[in-house]
């Protein structure tokens, strides 16, 4: 009887917990409580969106996907936009979803944008300091969304895989002394993928120290498909893990593949998820 009743408190426990993990699903998390820095008096502007965009955006964030199933992994998605616009569906929602559906953690970064008409920000200030508070949240929520945190990557598309580079390569991997417990966490992935990236913040030289790099692009995308070959090169120098797959045609912003029209774009994700196997990320 006893035996019983204990199991049956067992399957009380985890079925809450269960739901209380499900209904953070989609949940919007403010990098500040009070707004970005300098710019609180902003962070109650409505942000626009319409389609395949958001803009807008003065008060940033991260939107939580969650899977029914994590494996402890987590990912911060930085869809790209070039600096105008964000592209959150298709280089955001429909990443996370994705990795949900492998099991990851992930997380859709809304940062602010530098490119729209008057916009009193910079990439590498603002764009950079939302990049690294997103990063360090994620950290400082690790036992909330069942995250270790020696697996947490960053994902960029196109523009977005410039703000990743600024976390990966440029990162100030923790701020001392603030009062904010949030800034003591690392900025920096431990992992980077990297979909069309935009030319930006690539740095001259690789460090040792650099995320091991997941690199993607179609050789007859004019913008981004020489970024992953420099960053390539760079890699194989420093002798730290890379992998690379550029594909002869898609052009720019084939994102998760849904939309391409040869059979090797359309399934790329698939090598995402091998070289996580391959490397073992998937491994608690």
């Amino acid at each position: 009887m006893k035996s019983k009743i204990k199991f049956c408190v067992y399957l009380f426990v985890l079925i809450f917990c269960n739901q209380g993990f499900a209904q953070l699903n989609g949940t919007k998390i403010n990098l500040w409580q009070n707004g970005a820095p300098g710019f609180e008096n902003r962070k109650d502007e409505p942000e626009q969106a319409q389609d395949w965009w958001v803009r807008n955006i003065h008060n940033p964030s991260i939107t939580a996907y969650l899977p029914d199933k994590p494996n402890g992994m987590a990912v911060l998605i930085c869809p790209g936009g070039g600096h105008e616009n964000l592209v959150f569906n298709s280089e955001g929602k429909d990443a996370a979803e994705f990795l949900n559906s492998i099991g990851i953690t992930a997380f859709v970064l809304k940062y602010r944008l530098t490119r729209t008409k008057n916009s009193p920000y910079k990439l590498e200030t603002h764009v950079k300091q939302d990049a690294e508070r997103a990063m360090r949240l994620i950290r400082s929520k690790a036992a909330e969304f069942k995250i270790d945190v020696s697996r947490i990557g960053a994902m960029g598309f196109s523009a977005g895989g410039e703000v990743v580079a600024l976390i990966a390569y440029h990162a100030k991997n923790s701020i001392k002394n603030t009062g904010d417990a949030i800034d003591g966490q690392d900025a920096q992935p431990n992992f980077q993928i990297l979909v069309y990236p935009g030319p930006l913040f690539i740095p001259n030289k690789i460090q040792p120290d650099a995320p091991p790099a997941f690199l993607i692009a179609a050789n007859d995308d004019s913008c981004c498909s020489a970024p992953i070959v420099e960053l390539l090169n760079g890699y194989r120098k420093a002798n730290v893990s890379v992998e690379m797959h550029l594909y002869a045609k898609g052009g720019h912003a084939f994102n998760m593949g849904k939309r391409a029209k040869t059979n090797s774009l359309n399934t790329w994700p698939q090598r995402l998820t091998d070289w996580f196997e391959d490397n073992h990320y998937f491994v608690k």
